[in-house]
């Protein structure tokens, strides 16, 4: 399959839907209080030669560079304007009211010598930029270039441990997250703008932002695939926090939001007219799940070329997600479309809860081969053997995902699921394993009886004007619901050769209703 240029399309071409009012008011109520709360960043603009910083690429910059921010922060705040040159740096800490802007042409080079990076104890984080307890700080450029060097900071970094003189349990031969820099860690800051720069080649993470109020993320290109772990973005119990226009290409997941924290919500999150390839999930909450997600919009983005699923959403940790919009969502070549899960990963007998999800405005295709073919670290074959897999929306048998709504929902499937690589048949269900603490991913169940979506351990829901569409004859059926109660089916279409089937079984489900 030919992959999308983005660069010849924008999501408004992909995606005709039209939010609803609600949803529109909502989002220009968040900008505007976002907006709002920036005071005048730029005070005053700084340029970089002028604390002695050097743009030649050899000459190690970190302690001038702090000079800078230092002086900036310490007499009324402004920006740190960094022209055409490559800067090299070790970590760096941002301070309030201090700006770094890259011109076009500015490169700030991360350090490829793993002793020139910090390692917060207190966090478990390494970075090249950090920001802890800050306010009003931003990286903006006009498309200037933040470059981790990620791939040979890491490999320096295994030679190293190697050595001894860092102690690390080397998992697979790769050293722990947090010892490798992220490009970005900023903690519990307040007005953060990211906006006009392009991230690249981290370590670990690419950015985290960890319990921090009022963040604009846009307008960025997100070039993070060099290294394992490579997410996008990482938002981590935020509150009000825009991410719009980003073209991100990531190894691990695209746009990820976390709870780190029992006591703290990750909410208020709009993530608009964003591009996503990735060799992981396009758009995924829920791992970490310990506190909870409420209050999320999800609306006109675009996931291709994808190993995982283009969104997943998981209450596995013992907290919850609630209050959730899709709206607008193009997913091509993409391995799963959907995936909703309640679990107990990391504290048995924690029970999360999953309600209040409304998906709409859908177009995906699933392909039959490997989607993110070319990575340099693609998503692993596991969990076989298994035809490919349908949506799924999967709680537990005594805590089930309630009050979804999917409407408006194209999907193209490869079909072909053949029974003797892999069956489940329709009178052996209680053969699919509730895996209760397992790492939540749409291909954990391995097999399943359905090609387009299996539901199991669910109440209150809608699937509204559904178009499932197989290329091949599958020996499953279309959809399987499981342990579902009180489900209303409306405009289901259901394509696919061979011999008429009924499209729809029903198993220990009560009231349902297909119209």
């Amino acid at each position: 399959m030919k992959a999308i240029n983005p660069l010849k399309h924008s999501t408004s071409s992909f995606i005709q839907a039209t939010p609803k009012r609600p949803i529109i008011i909502w989002a220009f109520l968040v900008i505007f209080i976002i907006i709002m709360a920036f005071p005048a960043l730029y005070a005053a603009d700084y340029k970089a030669s002028l604390f002695g910083i050097k743009s030649n690429g050899i000459t190690l910059n970190t302690r001038s560079i702090q000079k800078a921010i230092d002086y900036i922060h310490e007499n009324g705040g402004g920006r740190l304007v960094f022209d055409v040159g490559r800067y090299l740096t070790g970590t760096i800490y941002l301070k309030s009211n201090v700006t770094i802007h890259l011109l076009e042409g500015a490169v700030l080079v991360g350090s490829p010598n793993p002793f020139d990076y910090d390692y917060n104890p207190q966090r478990n984080w390494t970075a090249l930029i950090f920001a802890l307890e800050q306010e009003n700080v931003g990286l903006t450029g006009e498309g200037g270039v933040i470059d981790g060097q990620g791939f040979t900071v890491a490999n320096n970094l295994v030679d190293i441990i190697h050595k001894g003189l860092i102690k690390d349990p080397l998992r697979n031969d790769r050293p722990r997250e947090g010892l490798r820099p992220q490009n970005i860690y900023f903690w519990r800051c307040q007005n953060v703008r990211i906006e006009g720069i392009t991230l690249k080649d981290p370590a670990s993470w690419n950015q985290q932002y960890n319990q921090c109020r009022n963040v604009v993320i846009k307008n960025l290109i997100i070039d993070s695939k060099s290294y394992w772990n490579n997410d996008g973005v990482d938002i981590v119990d935020c509150d009000n926090v825009e991410v719009a226009n980003l073209y991100i290409d990531a190894a691990d997941d695209g746009i990820c939001l976390k709870s780190h924290d029992e006591n703290a919500v990750c909410q208020n999150v709009y993530i608009h007219d964003n591009v996503v390839r990735t060799s992981a999930n396009g758009i995924k909450f829920g791992t970490a799940s310990l506190g909870g997600f409420k209050n999320i919009k999800i609306i006109n983005n675009i996931v291709y070329d994808t190993y995982r699923s283009a969104i997943t959403f998981a209450a596995v940790d013992g907290g919850f997600v609630e209050d959730v919009t899709v709206d607008g969502l193009k997913s091509i070549n993409t391995g799963n479309v959907i995936f909703l899960r309640i679990g107990e990963r990391w504290r048995p007998g924690k029970k999360g809860r999953m309600r209040n999800i409304f998906i709409s405005n859908v177009y995906a295709e699933v392909p039959a081969t490997k989607p993110d073919a070319g990575y340099n670290y693609e998503g692993p074959w596991e969990h076989q053997p298994r035809n490919i897999s349908p949506s799924s929306i999967v709680g537990q048998p005594d805590v089930l995902i309630e009050n979804v709504t999917l409407k408006n929902i194209e999907i193209h499937h490869p079909g072909g699921g053949d029974p003797y690589f892999a069956r489940v048949g329709l009178d052996e269900l209680d053969k699919v394993l509730e895996l209760p603490g397992s790492y939540p991913e749409f291909s954990m169940f391995r097999e399943l009886p359905a090609w387009g979506f299996y539901v199991r351990h669910a109440r209150n829901i809608t699937f509204e004007n559904i178009k499932l569409v197989a290329a091949k004859k599958d020996y499953r059926r279309a959809i399987v619901l499981d342990d579902v109660h009180n489900m209303r089916i409306k405009g289901l279409q259901v394509q696919e050769p061979g011999p008429k089937k009924d499209p729809v079984y029903i198993h220990k489900s009560t009231d349902i209703r297909i119209e």
